[in-house]
């Protein structure tokens, strides 16, 4: 009975070293996403400004293109 007791302590040991270095990739991983997500967020501001159309006082008046008789 005592062979049994120790597989299982032993099949939850292997468990529980899969299972933290799982849990190691995925701080790394999060720590990465973390870093990335901050850079993306400071692109996509500067980009907004970029995008954004011009203010009116700065555009000039446009021109009618229509044909007038």
């Amino acid at each position: 009975m005592s062979v049994y007791i120790i597989r299982a302590f032993v099949g939850i040991r292997g468990k529980l070293a899969a299972n933290s270095a799982i849990l190691k990739r995925l701080a790394g991983i999060d720590h990465t996403l973390l870093i990335q997500g901050a850079s993306l967020r400071d692109i996509y501001q500067k980009l907004k400004t970029l995008i954004a159309p011009p203010p009116p006082e700065l555009t000039l008046p446009r021109r009618q293109t229509c044909f007038r008789p």
